[in-house]
């Protein structure tokens, strides 16, 4: 199953990484990308990590005004039809706009 996130997300990734003007909130987005990509084969869950992953690309993408092409929104619009997955067990009370939810205790998170 994680063989077509794993698709999508590197997908995404590419094409957001052929920007050749990128802001700080497109690096933060391929930061992410690249770190939930690292996760996914680990989770139990991955449709939780997937809907987290939606959810901080939304509201970076809003706070940034970043634009993305039809098909980078083809491609966050299908992660989300995954991350829907999570149901309940992925809406919880965290701060979506916080990147180091994608990394480990102790693990350094890059900032741009």
């Amino acid at each position: 199953m994680n063989t077509i996130e794993k698709n999508l997300i590197n997908n995404l990734y590419n094409l957001l990484e052929e920007r050749t003007n990128k802001s700080k909130e497109i690096l933060d987005i391929l930061d992410v990308l690249s770190q939930v990509n690292k996760k996914l084969d680990k989770e139990r869950h991955p449709e939780v990590l997937i809907n987290k992953l939606n959810q901080y690309i939304r509201i970076t993408a809003s706070t940034g005004k970043i634009k993305f092409s039809n098909e980078e929104e083809k491609l966050t619009i299908e992660l989300s039809i995954i991350g829907q997955k999570a149901g309940i067990n992925g809406s919880y009370m965290a701060d979506f706009s916080d990147k180091s939810q994608f990394y480990k205790f102790g693990e350094k998170v890059p900032f741009h």
